[in-house]
């Protein structure tokens, strides 16, 4: 399942039952709209076990401000409401599949 997670329903999403994972991406970003498609996939991959989110960070600047984020694509990994893992530049769907499968 993809969601779009915004400053209102970050904490809903990270404290809720699922692993939540979230792509900080903006539109005039380059690797983040080749990363996009990628995120999809996996999004659709653990539906049911993972939640991924997608949160633009000129619409949510105060989410990549309280995580510390300076470029993107950033990707923030939470299990138990707890950041947990996070990687930065894009990547392939097996380097990405890696770190899904950790979170389980």
């Amino acid at each position: 399942m993809e969601v779009t997670i915004t400053t209102e329903n970050l904490e809903q999403y990270k404290n809720g039952n699922l692993p939540l994972v979230v792509d900080l991406w903006a539109t005039w970003c380059g690797p983040c709209r080749m990363l996009g498609p990628v995120i999809s996939e996996l999004a659709e991959d653990y539906d049911g076990k993972i939640v991924v989110g997608k949160c633009d960070v000129e619409e949510n600047d105060d989410v990549a401000m309280e995580y510390g984020v300076r470029n993107i694509p950033t990707i923030l990994f939470f299990k138990n409401g707890e950041l947990v893992d996070r990687f930065v530049g894009a990547a392939n769907k097996a380097t990405l599949d890696a770190k899904f499968k950790a979170l389980l």
